[in-house]
């Protein structure tokens, strides 16, 4: 989780919305992102989808059966989708999102009998520093 808050401070440098992901399978990290729909004018380049897509790459299979992703901030609807159909085997997040969590905050999309697949699910893990950071963000935004 400290890498991803690492991460996180890139996003906010570059303007998005702090958020880090790290994906690890084998007690290695294979796949790392950040926050960056603005930069790349992309929807979908949440730090999750990017960590995926980036060990996907790496270890060249788009299922990532035994890997564990951390991330800052409870994942968002696409997220958790991704993350089923990458078949993770573990998530794990810092701060809950009251407003569009999909991991039991709003939602709960990693354990809805509907899906074929339910990772296991870890919540709160350097939750006050995760949390801190996203509320000095949105506070200078303001």
């Amino acid at each position: 989780m400290r890498r991803a808050l690492e991460l996180a401070r890139h996003a906010e440098e570059a303007g998005e919305v702090p958020v880090g992901a790290v994906v690890v399978l084998n007690d290695e990290i294979v796949g790392e992102g950040w926050n960056q729909p603005i930069v790349s004018h992309d929807p979908t380049a949440h730090a999750e989808t990017v960590a995926l897509r980036a060990a996907a790459v790496r270890v060249r299979n788009y299922r990532l059966s035994d890997a564990v992703l951390y991330v800052t901030l409870e994942p968002c609807a696409m997220c958790a989708g991704a993350m089923v159909h990458a078949r993770i085997a573990r998530v794990v997040y810092g701060a809950a999102d009251p407003k569009t969590g999909a991991a039991g905050s709003v939602f709960n999309l990693l354990d809805s009998p509907a899906l074929n697949h339910h990772p296991q699910l870890t919540s709160g893990v350097l939750a006050k520093e995760c949390g801190q950071m996203l509320r000095d963000f949105f506070e200078a935004r303001r």
